[in-house]
């Protein structure tokens, strides 16, 4: 299966919180699985940590690039593809961060990992 993180999902996942659904987290560490990571996630998490709302205690790049690796996710850039089916969502949510992640899950058939109720009214397929 092929899975694309909400940027709560990976906070979770490497925190090891108890928010993580149990089903999110079976799929996330079942190594057959494909698990992907946005670059809209990194830049969400780079300005919450500068708003003071993501603790995290070294550098940043630093962190995403060891939590990637030590966990074996693939890096998910922003293509144009991405850009244009931002044009086909319906208009059910105002975030831009979660509306692009929605929108890379659609272009690139993704199912994902999100507990956000908004991401529902999306053509993804939603697993929590």
């Amino acid at each position: 299966m092929r899975l694309l993180l909400d940027t709560h999902a990976f906070i979770w996942w490497i925190d090891d919180d108890a928010k993580l659904s149990l089903d999110a987290r079976r799929l996330v560490s079942d190594g057959a699985n494909e698990i992907f990571f946005s670059s809209v996630s990194a830049w969400e998490i780079v300005l919450k940590r500068g708003l003071g709302r993501v603790e995290i205690p070294e550098p940043i790049d630093a962190f995403i690039a060891a939590q990637l690796g030590a966990n074996a996710f693939q890096v998910l850039p922003v293509h144009l593809r991405h850009v244009f089916a931002l044009s086909d969502l319906p208009d059910a949510h105002r975030d831009p961060f979660d509306r692009m992640l929605v929108s890379q899950a659609v272009a690139d058939d993704l199912a994902i990992l999100s507990a956000d109720r908004h991401f529902r009214a999306y053509p993804a397929e939603v697993i929590w």
